[in-house]
């Protein structure tokens, strides 16, 4: 361990990426990350919000290409916590990288959406305030005590039409078939480490349990793909930037030839190298965890994957 830093993720990240490239995640690694927020829409607007934090002296930098997303210059998330409009649910402190998702599906008013392992709700809550309550999302969540914490979110961010489901997704049944799917899949988290902070040991990055959950991620994407309705798009998302959480698991897809990559393009992101085109990974820094994502599409046409 190297200040909190398995000594085997080091290992995995540097057979990965060559040098100037590691060098550059680990000084991310070693970064006091800003806390960053999204506005709600569904309770408030930015004039409102900016409002607030200038009479607390709190000051704000605005998010380029997402323009409820602030980033908080000199304060942290418990000062944050403090305000009325994170209390009232007008705000949900949330990393930049947790955010692009939601955005990349892009989802419009009527479409029935899937939130795969939707706690603590996060991504299930910036979609009903991206479409505006108006789109169906069905969110699932197999533990009952996140889903618990999922259904307290819901509730305080005023997000409708949400129907929650306490249930592993991988046992969802046939007859489900969904407009579009967000699959943040569970992963080793080997994005959002921070030096000095002892989250992370080194067991969680041996290789057997990377693959244990490469595995549990391509039985999710398998799913997915199956009750997507051909011809329209998911997103898979990783806190990890790891290939073996992220392009391998994609592989497996489209070595089925059921599914084909769609570009994905958003600027001003600090991008890794990926080995699949049209992926993105992020690189952790200052202003943003570790974070891969793709973009993929059911083909239109009629099969049965093993």
């Amino acid at each position: 361990m190297e200040n909190g830093i398995p000594t085997n993720l080091i290992d995995l990240l540097g057979k990965q990426y060559d040098m100037d490239i590691l060098n550059r995640i680990l000084k991310g690694y070693r970064e006091k990350r800003y806390t960053t927020f999204r506005i709600n829409n569904l309770k408030a607007n930015i004039c409102d919000i900016e409002k607030q934090f200038k009479k607390e002296n709190i000051k704000l930098r605005q998010v380029q290409y997402y323009k409820n997303a602030f980033i908080v210059e000199n304060a942290d998330e418990k000062q944050i916590e403090q305000l009325d409009a994170y209390k009232n649910g007008q705000i949900y402190i949330q990393s930049l990288s947790s955010m692009l998702p939601p955005l990349i599906l892009d989802p419009k008013p009527g479409e029935n959406i899937l939130d795969m392992t939707a706690a603590p709700g996060s991504k299930t809550t910036q979609i009903a305030s991206i479409s505006n309550n108006k789109a169906l999302i069905t969110a699932c969540e197999k533990n009952p005590i996140r889903a618990q914490r999922l259904k307290y979110n819901i509730e305080k961010q005023g997000a409708e039409k949400i129907c929650l489901i306490v249930k592993n997704a991988c046992m969802l049944d046939d007859f489900f078939s969904f407009d579009k799917i967000l699959l943040d899949a569970p992963c080793t988290g080997s994005g959002t480490l921070q030096e000095g902070a002892p989250k992370y040991t080194e067991k969680e990055f041996t290789k057997e349990a990377v693959n244990k959950m490469s595995q549990r991620q391509f039985a999710l994407l398998k799913k997915a793909i199956s009750i997507l309705k051909p011809g329209n798009e998911m997103i898979y998302s990783t806190c990890s930037i790891l290939e073996e959480e992220n392009e391998k698991v994609i592989y497996k897809i489209l070595d089925t030839k059921v599914a084909e990559i769609v570009p994905i393009h958003i600027e001003n992101l600090p991008l890794l190298p990926t080995k699949l085109n049209g992926c993105i990974c992020v690189c952790p820094t200052k202003e943003y965890e570790g974070f891969f994502m793709a973009k993929i599409k059911k083909k239109k046409l009629s099969y049965k994957m093993d």
